[in-house]
């Protein structure tokens, strides 16, 4: 008699995809703490695929370089700190929540959550854009991704508001209040608590957005 044909071994595809995304995670979060610590121009992709153990050429393949990186960690940065990203939790918020008023509570609330993470990396662009091409693009960028969620979250709110309010007004409050410089004027600059910095910008958003425009 002769042994039976053994079935080729199903190849395990999920643990492979297990492992790069702890491996792209620990880079990120290498990388972000070379970055922040030493500054966008001096620290160089062999550094942090040095500390990430991991090599140069994975690191190019995998993000393209430091802007790459940079890019990867302000949008993770983004997702806020739940496990659900924060913009989905927003969306889904916005969606059921028919008070103006506690949307904008909420929409305060989340920005103590994404702030403290974004802010450091705006910061680290914002200098580096001054000499460096690709990051004075990621800057414009940055910029332009936030308006654009901005006047998502204005057409979301624009029904529950007083008639005199137009999406555009609604759309330049919201990307004036959330914008990283407040939080880094507040916050860091002045000493101000998570808690105060989320009552100031939801007293600034409700007092722009739900009393009629005179």
């Amino acid at each position: 008699m002769t042994d039976p044909v053994k079935s080729p071994r199903r190849y395990d595809a999920s643990r492979r995809r297990s492992q790069a995304r702890h491996r792209r995670q620990k880079v990120l979060g290498v990388a972000r703490e070379i970055f922040l610590r030493d500054g966008y121009a001096a620290t160089t992709v062999a550094a942090i695929a040095t500390a990430a153990d991991v090599s140069v050429e994975t690191i190019y393949k995998t993000f393209g370089g430091k802007a790459g990186l940079i890019r990867e960690i302000q949008a993770a940065a983004l997702g806020g700190t739940g496990p659900v990203p924060a913009p989905q939790r927003s969306d889904h918020m916005s969606a059921s929540e028919t008070d103006p008023a506690a949307v904008l509570r909420n929409w305060a609330t989340l920005a103590t959550e994404v702030a403290p993470a974004v802010t450091p990396i705006i910061r680290l662009v914002r200098d580096a854009a001054a000499t460096d091409p690709d990051m004075a693009t990621l800057l414009d960028d940055i910029d332009a991704q936030r308006l654009a969620r901005m006047t998502h979250n204005a057409r979301r709110l624009i029904s529950h508001l007083p008639s005199t309010i137009s999406v555009e007004h609604t759309r330049d409050v919201l990307f004036t209040y959330t914008a990283p410089e407040i939080y880094e004027l507040l916050v860091l600059a002045r000493g101000w608590s998570v808690e105060q910095y989320a009552e100031f910008i939801y007293r600034g958003m409700a007092a722009q957005l739900l009393r009629p425009a005179e």
